[in-house]
């Protein structure tokens, strides 16, 4: 059994099935990879893949279990590199973030702005996505870090990391009445049209469930996954927003007003989740690090409940 068959039969589960698309991904011929697979069933002495005619289906219940231990296998091999590299190239390689739109666009720039300067050789990439998509993508390690709020309690191979708590803001034009109210209610808040972000991003279900526990159904007539959607809309007058505290700017959003609504919903956390057993290099730690420093920062300035210190990593939550 070779590493190279391993990786076939990863890609291909990845890319839906199709061999063509997984021979471009690994930089191979269609036919290369083709071959790997047989082999491997060949050494196995078991189909790993359901067929319909010529055309690979899915995997065979065989199929599902090699798959679960070729990742594992070529996350130690990854892991073994790794601890290579960090003892010969420590501030040089390449950085896979996974983050929803929110981390990327409001809460990474201090943070890769300081990474930036103590590691210029390590390149970074940026993957956006949904919280499910970014904890997949952890799990499949095609990203090194994913944070993100939600779906990570999914996944019991990813570690989590607890980084900051964060809650709501409602966002209106200046003048709204809303802004002058006295105090915010839930009810207050079903009187007018809402602009918020869809199921399974930025803590949307616990914002449902809030309204929900007192009867109360709130007027949702837009939401996105996009934070700077949601201030557009809120801008040509289709209603008010509620967004991640976080993501309102008072210098680039002086056009609107902002009311804090922490009092009305529950607390949420943001976590960074990797692969349970992977081996975190050096400059990978570092980031962490320096993403929990900026979040302490970012909560002492607006008066957030902080995280208290604990393990460096927990299970899933």
């Amino acid at each position: 059994m070779e590493l190279r068959q391993l990786r076939s039969l990863i890609a291909v589960v990845e890319a839906d099935f199709s061999v063509s698309r997984a021979a471009e991904r690994l930089h191979l011929v269609q036919p290369a990879v083709s071959q790997h697979l047989k082999r491997l069933e060949e050494e196995l002495g078991t189909l790993l893949f359901s067929r319909q005619g010529k055309r690979l289906a899915g995997l065979t219940e065989a199929g599902e279990r090699v798959l679960m231990h070729a990742r594992q296998v070529l996350s130690g091999t990854a892991s073994i590199l790794a601890v290579g590299q960090d003892h010969t190239r420590h501030d040089s390689g390449v950085l896979r973030l996974g983050a929803t739109h929110t981390q990327a666009r409001y809460v990474l720039p201090p943070v890769i702005r300081r990474f930036r300067e103590e590691y210029p050789g390590v390149e970074l990439q940026i993957l956006q996505g949904t919280p499910q998509q970014l904890a997949i993508m952890a799990v499949q390690d095609q990203v090194d870090l994913a944070i993100c709020t939600e779906a990570l309690h999914d996944y019991p191979g990813l570690a989590t990391i607890p980084s900051y708590r964060w809650n709501r803001c409602l966002i209106a034009p200046l003048g709204h009445p809303l802004l002058e109210a006295s105090p915010v209610t839930l009810g207050r808040l079903c009187e007018y049209p809402i602009i918020t972000y869809v199921a399974g991003f930025t803590g949307r279900r616990q914002f449902s469930d809030t309204f929900a526990r007192v009867g109360l159904r709130p007027r949702v007539v837009l939401s996105a996954t996009d934070t700077d959607i949601i201030k557009t809309y809120v801008r040509e007058g289709m209603g008010v927003g509620i967004i991640a505290a976080p993501a309102f700017e008072p210098v680039s959003d002086g056009d609107l007003g902002m009311r804090d609504l922490s009092h009305l919903f529950p607390w949420e956390t943001t976590r960074i989740a990797y692969l349970r057993d992977r081996y975190l290099r050096r400059f990978q730690e570092r980031i962490i690090e320096i993403f929990k420093e900026e979040a302490d920062r970012m909560a002492l300035g607006r008066r957030t409940p902080r995280i208290p210190p604990g393990p460096a990593a927990s299970g899933p939550g």
